[in-house]
């Protein structure tokens, strides 16, 4: 399973991949979920290790940042497609870049699924057209409130669809509502 985590930019998909990260790693040591490999599909220098090092020195958080900040050149999007389809892990998350654009579509036409995240709900019908035309199963619509106080749960099935709140750099979002809603949406898909 291949899920791309994917929508307009600043809507915290790099924050929930982290936190997704963390919810599978944890079941992944009790036994209870297979091990998730994790693929950064966007040059902006926000690998995994980035939410880690700025909740501890967020400084230098900053300063590593910039320093692999590189720009999405046609090369590092198919060398990272490359990786999306010759993974051999069961187990795939891939966070792709903001923009519908040829180079996201390179490396998203392998995946088999994908997850929206959106500050606004308006911009998710590009992703939608997107997702179909690259024949992606999408699992989860979810709203990104920043400045919300909770989590809202819609609906479950056929997508899970909802709300998200609080994704800020350098927060633990791991015991969000739906961040471990979508944990188990994508554990019941690999069973």
């Amino acid at each position: 399973m291949k899920v791309v985590l994917c929508g307009p930019p600043h809507s915290g998909k790099s924050c929930l991949r982290h936190g997704l990260k963390q919810v599978i790693q944890a079941l992944n040591r009790k036994g209870q979920a297979p091990y998730p490999y994790f693929i950064t599909a966007c040059p902006d220098g926000e690998g995994s290790w980035y939410a880690e090092t700025v909740s501890r020195d967020p400084i230098l958080a900053e300063k590593l940042k910039k320093n692999y900040k590189s720009k999405f050149t046609p090369e590092f999007a198919q060398r990272v497609a490359d990786d999306v389809k010759n993974t051999p892990l069961s187990f795939n998350l891939i966070d792709v870049g903001g923009k519908i654009d040829d180079k996201n579509r390179l490396i998203m036409q392998y995946a088999t699924h994908a997850v929206i995240i959106s500050r606004d709900l308006s911009l998710v019908a590009d992703w939608l057209d997107l997702c179909g035309e690259l024949n992606l199963k999408v699992i989860a619509i979810l709203e990104s409130n920043l400045h919300g106080t909770e989590d809202e749960l819609e609906s479950e099935f056929p997508i899970l669809r909802g709300s998200i709140h609080g994704l800020k750099r350098g927060e633990d979002v791991s015991n969000r509502l739906m961040v471990n809603k979508l944990a188990e949406v994508l554990l019941r898909l690999i069973e």
